[in-house]
């Protein structure tokens, strides 16, 4: 259950997302908030059932440049949609935007996002760092050379593939729990250990 000071700061984050307005074939904006961005798309997805089509040109080169996003929703406190890349694949904000609305709409765990429910969406947008290799021998390598808090962790097993952000070390803040869970997402049995097995590490960093 969030503190009220996370709810107040939530609250205002919401806020300071509303007061700007992110449209297709805007003029470049020099403070254009993602998390703007993400909540426009997700309006836009609600009117006309996909994601906006942003120009690039009309945002700033930061904004322009190729990165890895994800973009994670909450109602009440609550987890109500996650989605993302791990590597590059469009332009920062064009890839907010396609995440936000992959989020709200295409998330195999929630059903699509409802009209009623955008006014009490808390939206966050995670920045990726580029993706790191672990070399491990062993779970118990693996283990040791976690930094909790830190590491967000891609598993990679064959055709699988699953990654938790560093935010779910808030949750699961033992380094076995950790992986084990994420294990268990990826579809294998926690505990799964195997010489295919492949781990990558990368951290984040909150847009506005």
């Amino acid at each position: 259950m969030p503190s009220p000071e996370a709810s107040e700061e939530r609250a205002q984050r919401g806020e300071a997302e509303r007061s700007s307005d992110p449209r297709e074939g805007a003029s470049a904006a020099p403070h254009t908030s993602l998390r703007a961005v993400a909540r426009e798309a997700i309006a836009y997805g609600l009117r006309e059932g996909r994601p906006p089509n942003l120009d690039p040109a009309h945002y700033t080169a930061g904004l322009a440049a190729p990165r890895a996003s994800f973009v994670t929703l909450y109602r009440a406190g609550e987890l109500r949609g996650c989605t993302g890349s791990l590597e590059p694949e469009a332009p920062l904000v064009v890839g907010v935007a396609r995440n936000a609305f992959r989020a709200a709409f295409s998330d195999p765990r929630f059903p699509p996002l409802a009209g009623w429910e955008i006014d009490g969406l808390e939206i966050s947008v995670a920045l990726l760092s580029p993706l790191e290799r672990i070399r491990a021998g062993s779970e118990a390598d693996l283990l040791r050379s976690l930094r909790p808090g830190v590491d967000g962790l891609v598993l990679r097993e064959g055709a699988l593939t699953a990654t938790f952000l560093p935010a779910v070390w808030e949750s699961l803040p033992e380094p076995r729990d950790f992986l084990h869970a994420l294990e268990r997402k990826a579809g294998l049995e926690a505990g799964h250990w195997s010489p295919t097995l492949r781990f990558e590490r990368y951290s984040t960093e909150p847009a506005d």
